[in-house]
């Protein structure tokens, strides 16, 4: 009797211990990560960001949708990350660490800062995983031809910063 107790408690202790193990499986990263850094106009601006392959796939309109918001990048929600006050697009941004969350268009992006950050990039139902409520500003984007790039990056331009991925790019003005 006192063994079958032992061995339920034995499995209920293993069952406790591998809980968060599974619980976190989704969220193993999938993409090799990436950060850069620049200053501009005494800003210290950092972006980390999950960096997916393109691997035969059709991005644009395809594995990222037009028109729906997308973590821009792989896994945990991209974050830009500056030191000072800044304007992006003419509209400030105070200095802190936000997450970026992209909605690509056919002719114009939007760009979402969102003060949540640490959160997985998408929710278990594909969705982006922020709350608007926490959104500080959104800019818009054109987008433009770029050199072919495999894996998505984010590279800093003359003034600004631009997310560049397969042939194209779209930048965003900082001040």
């Amino acid at each position: 009797m006192k063994t079958s107790h032992l061995i339920k408690a034995f499995a209920f202790c293993l069952a406790v211990l591998l809980l968060p193990a599974i619980s976190n499986a989704q969220r193993m990263r999938k993409s090799p990560h990436d950060t850069v850094v620049n200053v501009i106009s005494d800003a210290n601006l950092r972006i980390v960001y999950g960096s997916p392959a393109i691997n035969g796939r059709t991005i644009w309109g395809g594995l990222v949708p037009y028109d729906k918001a997308w973590r821009g990048g792989a896994d945990e929600a991209t974050l830009f990350t500056t030191d000072k006050d800044i304007t992006v697009q003419g509209k400030r941004l105070p200095a802190g660490t936000y997450s970026v969350f992209v909605i690509p268009g056919k002719d114009e992006w939007t760009y979402i800062f969102n003060s949540q950050t640490g959160q997985w990039g998408i929710k278990r139902d594909g969705t982006a995983n922020f709350d608007e409520a926490k959104n500080v500003i959104t800019v818009t984007a054109k987008p433009r031809p770029a050199e072919m790039t495999e894996h998505l990056k984010y590279v800093f331009v003359p003034n600004g910063f631009a997310l560049r991925w397969e042939k194209l790019e779209a930048p965003v003005m900082i001040k």
